[in-house]
């Protein structure tokens, strides 16, 4: 490869350095991703190369395909356009491992394409330069992604053991607090405990799940996370088995071999078995908590995901009653509409309940975002990106991915009564690296 034309002034090659780790300390000193910084600018420099522009994704996991890593997209993104914002063109990576920067075969095609997006680019590895263009530099990449995945599946195997043996044991959830239950996890908050209680009694007499959402809400009632309470979170709260003092694990619930009889965990129970019983027998199968969750069975035995391209990005921008904006999340629904079959609505009890757009119009907006005509815009995505976009060749799911990797959430603003056109302007972008971007502008 001749590098000479893609040199600094001081004859070295401009590179990216990539750092991740998975986890962080406990105190949140990102110690482990500036580590692997500091290697990789010795390393550039071992193999006549200079880091011009770095890349973090700190306490990010990269075996999970539904764990987002914003540095990683910003770097492609990157490799793609040809240069980075600040730092000019971008020749190379270095990273201190394959594995820091793939550990799933769908990150592995995708670094691999926007590195070679251009002629003449290197991979800078602790063993010296690779050249990502060859049949051996592709091996040894290929060799890397086996070894990752292997990893990655010895480690899964042994968490999902952990947390299995944990169950059997009758200890409660690692993760963070159940709504219930003191710090501990195992003593009942005495205020969260009596709601959960009476939530189970109102269902069983026949009381909707809405009103008891509302009810909590009304008493200022928040999740251990500081989320507001919805129909789906009362409901995944009250029919989860831990309410009667059962344990599940991975959405089953466990037996004891020696009895045939649930397992019984080490924390207080809120309500009697039977009374657990009879509430969720007032539920279909595809709303209990041991049904839910990413990609779990459902009634149709098909796996659940967002059902529209844009859910989970909109954010309702309509003024709240106490000042402010509302900022809920609106939820796609379908529509009697000929030219909107499905919208995007703000939902009364969650949210605000004033505002609404129509499916197509949003999805319509985001393209232009996307695809700006004349190729002026925030953002310069490949060309072969768009034709894909527009021509059906890209996927859904490859979709919601792009949107993800630019867009941290889009604000939808009330609509204007009478109005017949559609206001793309409605639809008002957060870009993603925001400090290197100018200020966002509606779609015009």
């Amino acid at each position: 490869m001749d590098l000479m034309r893609h040199t600094t002034e001081g004859g070295l090659i401009p590179v990216a350095s990539y750092a991740r780790t998975s986890q962080d300390t406990s105190k949140h000193v990102a110690r482990g991703v500036r580590d692997q910084h500091r290697i990789n600018e010795h390393t550039a420099k071992e193999h006549g190369c200079v880091v011009v522009a770095t890349y973090t994704d700190n306490a990010r996991n990269a075996t999970k395909g539904d764990r987002q890593r914003p540095g990683f997209d910003h770097l492609l993104a990157d490799l793609h356009r040809g240069h980075a914002f600040t730092a000019g063109p971008l020749w190379g990576v270095v990273a201190v491992a394959d594995d820091r920067l793939y550990r799933r075969p769908e990150d592995f095609i995708r670094f691999m394409a926007a590195l070679t997006a251009q002629p003449g680019r290197v991979y800078v590895g602790r063993d010296g330069l690779r050249d990502p263009y060859t049949k051996a530099g592709l091996l040894q990449g290929a060799e890397s992604l086996q070894g990752a995945v292997a990893e990655g599946r010895m480690r899964s195997r042994r968490t999902q053991d952990w947390h299995w043996s944990r169950a059997m044991d009758g200890l409660p959830h690692s993760g963070p607090r159940p709504f219930g239950w003191l710090e501990d996890r195992l003593t009942l908050h005495p205020l969260e405990a009596e709601l959960v209680r009476k939530a189970i009694e109102d269902r069983i007499a026949g009381r909707s799940m809405s009103q008891v959402a509302r009810e909590w809400v009304a008493l200022g009632v928040t999740g251990t996370r500081g989320g507001r309470p919805n129909p789906q979170t009362v409901t995944q709260i009250i029919t989860a088995p831990r309410v009667c003092g059962f344990r599940a694990n991975r959405g089953e619930l466990l037996i004891a071999p020696d009895t045939d009889r649930p397992v019984v965990g080490a924390w207080q129970a809120i309500v009697s078995p039977e009374q657990w019983t009879a509430v969720c027998a007032t539920f279909a199968a595809g709303s209990l908590h041991m049904h839910r969750g990413p990609l779990s069975p459902r009634l149709t035995d098909r796996k659940a995901g967002p059902k529209y391209l844009a859910s989970g990005f909109l954010r309702c921008g309509a003024e709240a009653e106490g000042g402010g904006v509302c900022g809920q999340l609106l939820g796609g629904s379908k529509a009697a509409s000929r030219r909107s079959p499905y919208n995007y609505t703000c939902a009364a009890g969650r949210g605000c309940g004033r505002c609404a757009i129509s499916g197509p119009l949003v999805e319509e907006a985001i393209e232009r975002l996307l695809f700006p005509r004349g190729g002026e815009g925030k953002i310069r995505l490949p060309e072969p990106m768009r034709v894909r976009w527009r021509s059906g060749g890209m996927g859904f799911e490859e979709k919601r991915k792009v949107i993800a990797s630019v867009f941290t959430h889009l604000t939808i603003t009330p609509g204007k009564k009478g109005c017949g056109t559609w206001d793309h302007s409605r639809v008002v972008p957060a870009w993603k690296w925001v400090d290197r971007l100018a200020v966002p502008d509606p779609v015009e």
